[in-house]
């Protein structure tokens, strides 16, 4: 082998033994347990981040780890290939989208195979590619069939940079989630997937994710946002009733007005005839969405001069249209408590409309309503048969009440609103509709499938080319044969993620959209990515899984079994961006230390799911000790190639371990308690703690006395033989290019890539200690670890000073103590 360490020719020479020999490729097979590890997809907009390094590493690890343990691992990668971006550098850069983003893939997918991932490229799948969003197209169209999918006319959320529609969850504080721009509210024709259907079930198995971060799963419960509460109307002279849900129902004597959405109808039949109010909802029309700032912005409102009768009370109560009410929450109406609810309180302290406190603290302190709201249940009062319940009691009798005069029903609400994916931009899936003016919305009939995006297109501003291109939207109505019109909107970028964890399954499927091998991979055993894809991503791919199950096509509920949300790679404190100047260039890293130097450092600076502060001189050391490994195996290369020469049954049994010295025993030992930590980090993902495990066995390895011996099989060299053996398949999983190297030149048995996970070594513990079980009254309490050769004194008295035997003796007196030796020790109370 060669002195010096070399990691760009070392690495080179890895990759390329890979590749020749498919060595990431695989297929189904019944006879092992499988073991699908995926992460998170990129979009192709130019080159890896260190946060790309730092997630695909982590994913490649635990790919590599699960390999180890003689799983059948599949990890592939792709495109998630369509989106804004590629759009707007279209327009920036006079380059059409497909263009720009294929010269994108080719690049990162270079450094990727520079970084050394383990990646099954056979799989490979880019969404922007016609064979794939087919698919999509197909499954649309099936879901259309079963009422599934609807188009309406719908107040949305527009970004005024990207010039498309936003989904809720790609509305980030107010703007936009990719352009930061201000969202604005506007009202036109969109599609949308009824993930409204799926609420329950999407909420009810998050209980099932056992492995997911609690902090996504409180995520996605809030987005569904469940509510149990009561619909109740309120009638009106000369208007139709209003119909409002509450989750208090026990507040409901302490109405003092109703708040209807500016957007209401009521609101706006009203506004005909009132220039004032039409005034004032045009300038709600751009109501923020985000209920964060709901809470926070200055609630304003106007009466409309009506009022609606209290369904219990009969008094009169004034109806206001305002700022805070949404047409997207309830049916755009709400009852107003203001010693209630914090919201409700600000709006009638500004317009001093009536307080009427109902409900009283139930430890019977008195509650100052002159500057908050009293928001928590309690005791109630003036609330006629109902005064002197808990909120809880009052919950259920006042709904029992109102059902009873058919002025109310409980209901279950949801904050999830409907899957909202039309967008007005070009580079996406196209929506397989034809627009008739004879038969209205017409399905492309699955034969023309797919609808083929034009990807050789001229911008002339944001707008989409699709529509000055008719080329593309003049058809044929497939119903009656007149001319018609192609739907020239295209898909959510979303959709497209949605499900590519089980197209990557089914390699080189062109006939259906997933077959049989997915039910074979699914669910994904291991899937990595960021948090910031908690809702966004994860709740649409949950949605979509359900769907494809119940189309038949999935026979699995969820689609990512364990998740891992990686923290950020942080910079003086901050996220690493351009815009913040403070980026480090991973090729340049690579071309500087190597690839193994860099994934090294990333699984030894923190935590996976913890922040990671960059550091120059971290990666700096994590070279040095990638030296020094070299260095050590090419000082050892003699000793460890002769013993790779013998044959491999009983080597240690071989040595004369009584000519042992007490250093030499307690290394090996040493060096096999920490294969045990090991394997216990890499399970629980913190390779931080593996990294410097292995740093320690080097320094244990290095620190090995001689000690003379005339036998064959020398302790010292057995020690460095099996010890430099453990620690290369240590850190083969996050140093994949150095261990495969020095695993062939050392002649250790077969690729690395295919070793074992070492197992543990009687021998290691025979040398120096033993354990022996501890019972009391022949029933197991403890295990206790003593010298091989202590006498029974010594037994005795480490078993009565062991904590598990004087917690389970508790006062007992002990009759006698039986020892049988180096297997077990019997305590006997009193109690015989």
């Amino acid at each position: 082998m060669e002195e010096q360490y070399n990691p760009q020719e070392i690495e080179a020479n890895a990759q390329r033994f890979w590749n020749d020999k498919n060595c990431f490729q695989v297929v189904e097979d019944i006879n092992k347990e499988k073991f699908y590890c995926l992460s998170m997809f990129p979009y192709p907009s130019g080159s890896l981040h260190m946060g790309h390094v730092r997630n695909y590493t982590i994913g490649d690890v635990i790919a590599r780890y699960q390999t180890m343990l003689g799983k059948n691992v599949l990890q592939p990668m792709g495109w998630d290939a369509f989106g804004l971006p590629a759009e707007n550098a279209a327009i920036k850069n006079n380059i059409p989208p497909a263009a720009w983003t294929r010269q994108n893939i080719e690049h990162i997918r270079n450094q990727m195979m520079r970084i050394g991932f383990a990646y099954d490229w056979s799989r490979e799948i880019t969404t922007c590619d016609p064979e794939y969003y087919r698919w999509e197209q197909w499954f649309f169209l099936r879901l259309l069939k079963k009422g599934l999918v609807y188009k309406k006319n719908a107040e949305v959320n527009w970004d005024p940079v990207d010039q498309t529609v936003l989904a809720n969850e790609q509305v980030v504080n107010g703007r936009g989630w990719r352009s930061g721009a201000l969202v604005e509210r506007l009202e036109i024709p969109q599609w949308f997937l009824k993930i409204t259907s799926y609420a329950e079930e999407l909420l009810h198995d998050i209980d099932k994710l056992e492995h997911w971060p609690q902090q996504v799963k409180t995520m996605q419960r809030n987005w569904i946002g469940r509510s149990e509460g009561v619909e109740i109307t309120f009638t009106l002279k000369q208007h139709d009733a209003l119909s409002v849900f509450t989750t208090r129902p026990d507040t409901l004597y302490g109405v003092t007005y109703l708040a209807i959405a500016p957007k209401h109808p009521l609101a706006t039949e009203l506004a005909e005839h009132h220039p004032e109010l039409k005034k004032f909802i045009e300038e709600c029309r751009n109501i923020k969405v985000a209920e964060a700032e709901i809470a926070t912005m200055e609630k304003r409102g106007m009466p409309l001069g009506i009022t609606a009768h209290h369904p219990l009370t009969g008094h009169e109560i004034p109806v206001w249209v305002a700022n805070f009410v949404l047409m997207e929450y309830g049916k755009g109406a709400l009852m107003a408590v203001p010693a209630h609810d914090q919201r409700d309180f600000e709006f009638a302290m500004k317009y001093q409309i009536p307080i009427r406190q109902v409900i009283t603290p139930k430890d019977g302190s008195s509650s100052n309503l002159t500057q908050n709201a009293f928001t928590d249940p309690g005791i109630l009062i003036d609330s006629a048969e109902f005064t002197g319940l808990t909120s809880e009691q009052a919950f259920q009798s006042i709904a029992t009440h109102l059902e009873a005069l058919s002025l109310g029903e409980r209901k279950v609400h949801y904050r999830l609103r409907d899957w909202g994916v039309s967008r007005q931009r070009y580079w996406g899936a196209p929506i397989p509709i034809i627009n008739c003016k004879n038969c209205g919305m017409v399905p492309v009939p699955e034969k023309d499938l797919p609808v083929i995006l034009p990807e050789e297109v001229e911008f002339t501003g944001v707008t989409s080319p699709l529509k000055s291109m008719p080329s593309f939207y003049q058809t044929t109505c497939p119903e009656c044969h007149a001319p018609a019109e192609r739907e020239t909107d295209t898909f959510d970028t979303f959709m497209e993620s949605s499900w590519y964890y089980a197209r990557f399954a089914c390699k080189k499927q062109m006939r259906s959209m997933l077959d049989g091998r997915a039910n074979y991979w699914l669910a994904v055993d291991q899937y990595v990515g960021g948090i910031e894809h908690a809702v966004l991503h994860l709740l649409y791919a949950r949605f979509f899984h359900k769907l494809m199950r119940d189309e038949g096509l999935l026979n699995s509920d969820e689609p990512f079994l364990r998740l891992l949300s990686q923290g950020m790679v942080l910079n003086n404190g901050v996220k690493m961006s351009k815009s913040k100047g403070n980026v480090v260039d991973p090729q340049t890293l690579i071309t500087r230390y190597g690839a193994d130097t860099v994934r090294l450092f990333m699984m030894f600076a923190a935590p996976p799911e913890q922040s990671l502060e960059w550091s120059d001189s971290g990666v700096e050391g994590a070279h040095r000790f990638l030296k020094r490994l070299w260095a050590y195996a090419h000082e050892m290369q003699d000793t460890i190639q002769k013993y790779n020469r013998l044959p491999k049954t009983h080597l240690q049994s071989m040595a004369n371990w009584e000519k042992a010295n007490a250093v030499q025993t307690d290394i090996f030992r040493q060096i096999y308690e920490i294969l045990d930590q090991a394997k216990f980090d890499y399970e629980r993902q913190q390779y931080n703690t593996v990294v410097s495990g292995c740093m320690k066995i080097l320094n244990l390895l290095s620190k090995i006395p001689e000690v003379r011996d005339t036998t064959e099989i020398d302790i010292r060299e057995i020690i460095i033989f099996e010890g430099f053996s453990i620690l290369l398949r240590l850190l083969a999983p996050i140093t994949p290019h150095i261990t495969h190297q020095l695993w062939q030149d050392l002649g250790y048995e077969g690729m690395i890539l295919n070793a074992s996970w070492p197992r543990a070594s009687s021998i290691a513990f025979k040398v120096d200690t033993i354990e022996l079980v501890v019972q009391i009254n022949g029933k197991l309490r403890s295990r206790v670890r003593v010298p091989h050769d202590a006498d029974k004194a010594f037994i005795e008295n480490i078993v009565t000073e062991d904590s598990k035997i004087k917690q389970a003796l508790n006062g007992k007196v002990i009759k006698k103590i039986i020892t049988v030796p180096h297997k077990l020790v019997n305590v006997v109370t009193g109690e015989e």
